[in-house]
C-alpha cells in the first residue's frame, strides 16, 4: 500500500514538472530575461515651466513645449497640471515638477 501512494506521488511529481518545462518558449535564449523585469535608470529630465490658457497646456520639457498627447525622444506628455507634469519616460510612468524658486529675504 504504501509503495502504491509513494509511486503515485512519484508520477505525479513527474507530470507536474513536464507541465512547467512545457511552458518555456524553446526560441528564447537561455539567458533572456523578460522586458518588464530589465531595470532602466531614470534619465535627467528638466520640466522648465508649465503655461495654462484657456485653450491650452503646455509643458516645456529639456527646451521642447510639449502639449498633452505629444512625444518627443522617447517622453510622452499625458497631463499637464497646474504644479506638475505627468509622463511616460520609455513606458514607465513619471511626475516632473517645475523647479523651486529661490526664496528672497529683506534684511534691514
Amino acid at each position: 500500500m504504501r509503495s502504491a501512494i509513494f509511486g503515485l506521488a512519484m508520477v505525479l511529481a513527474l507530470f507536474a514538472s513536464a507541465g512547467a518545462h512545457a511552458l518555456q518558449d524553446p526560441t528564447r535564449p537561455p539567458d533572456a530575461r523578460p522586458a518588464s523585469v530589465q531595470n532602466v535608470a531614470p534619465r535627467d529630465i528638466e520640466l522648465g515651466s508649465i503655461l495654462l490658457g484657456s485653450q491650452r497646456r503646455v509643458a516645456v520639457i529639456n527646451g521642447v513645449a510639449l502639449r498633452e498627447g505629444d512625444d518627443h525622444d522617447g517622453i510622452r506628455v499625458r497631463r499637464i497640471h497646474r504644479d506638475k507634469v505627468e509622463v511616460t519616460d520609455r513606458g514607465q510612468p513619471r511626475v516632473l515638477y517645475p523647479p523651486t524658486l529661490p526664496q528672497v529675504r529683506i534684511t534691514q
